[in-house]
């Protein structure tokens, strides 16, 4: 992610907890949740707020999150109650560990060279049969956008970038409008994928 990715959430930390921590995102939550078994390990990627990881730990969940922004981590540490790893998303370096990897809004951030190598780094975070969430604004765009690095994504050129990582499928793709208020028009290509 670049620096200036990460300058833009360090010093708008507090603004971007008020805009997402409340939303309700609790049908994208449950679906993910229903792939998973009760007490199953879940690494919340690039966790923001810490939003998603209190749902999860409140359904039971065993939870590792994990952001690069030190603020943000400073914050969802408060929210969630437990410690929020500051870590890069290049920096994932375990293997077999986690039965799900929630990746919601984060390594959109990415760009595509290192995408693919950040995809591959989740999927040997994974147990055998193990799933990932993750979401990307849905278009054919890649650079900065408002401040922020983003690549965006049609199911058609998301499949292109996966189809030579080994060992990971699509399992589920489906469209949703942004949930946060006023931004309806946006679309969004959420994906659920599986490690074989």
């Amino acid at each position: 992610m670049s620096d200036k990715t990460l300058d833009y959430y360090n010093q708008n930390a507090d603004r971007f907890f008020t805009g997402t921590v409340s939303v309700d995102f609790t049908q994208t939550q449950n679906k993910f949740l229903n792939y998973l078994n009760a007490g199953d390990s879940i690494l919340d990627f690039g966790c923001g707020s810490g939003r998603d990881t209190k749902y999860f730990l409140e359904a039971g969940m065993k939870v590792d999150a994990i952001d690069g922004s030190e603020e943000m981590c400073r914050i969802a540490s408060e929210y969630t109650g437990i410690k929020v790893q500051q870590m890069l998303f290049q920096e994932l370096d375990v293997h077999d560990q986690y039965d799900g990897i929630w990746a919601c809004a984060s390594i959109l951030h990415l760009p595509k060279n290192d995408l693919k190598i950040v995809l591959q780094k989740m999927a040997a975070a994974l147990k055998k049969y193990g799933i990932i969430y993750t979401s990307f604004k849905h278009g054919e765009f890649e650079g900065e956008r408002n401040g922020r690095y983003f690549t965006d994504f049609t199911i058609d050129t998301f499949q292109t970038l996966i189809q030579d990582i080994e060992g990971l499928q699509i399992k589920e793709d489906w469209m949703t409008g942004d949930v946060r208020p006023g931004r309806g028009e946006e679309r969004w290509l959420n994906l659920i994928l599986q490690k074989n």
